[in-house]
């Protein structure tokens, strides 16, 4: 099991954007405790908006947002030169959904988060040159 550094400056960034602050709080704790620095936003709004996003990171984006769906809101970080690898997080995704991720090059990891399962598509996402 490969865990990063802890120190602030070396510690790989993991951009959360979720509505559910259930879901928040629970990914910034476990993901926190394995030395990654998490940074939440509510909406892809809120995460358009931000000045400060880092060049190197794992996008963790839920499907069901206010406004923007996860998939649209990575369309537009990508228009806008974003190039961090993604994760799409979501409660039962249908077969066009799977379709969809797929053609963008996003693995999908399901709701409820019981396991480490995207844990270990981060690691594997930032391992990749996130």
């Amino acid at each position: 099991m490969t865990v990063f550094p802890v120190s602030p400056q070396a510690r790989p960034a993991v951009i959360l954007v979720d509505d559910d602050p259930a879901v928040t709080h629970a990914v910034q704790f476990s993901f926190d405790l394995e030395g990654l620095d998490v940074r939440s936003f509510r909406d892809g709004e809120s995460l358009l908006g931000s000045a400060d996003l880092p060049h190197k990171g794992c996008l963790v984006l839920d499907y069901h947002l206010p406004g923007v769906d996860g998939l649209g809101l990575l369309e537009q970080l990508r228009a806008d030169g974003v190039r961090m690898p993604a994760v799409l997080i979501t409660t039962n995704p249908r077969p066009h959904l799977r379709a969809r991720a797929a053609a963008a090059g996003v693995p999908i990891i399901e709701k409820p988060l019981l396991t480490d399962a995207l844990l270990t598509a981060v690691r594997s996402a930032l391992a990749q040159g996130g």
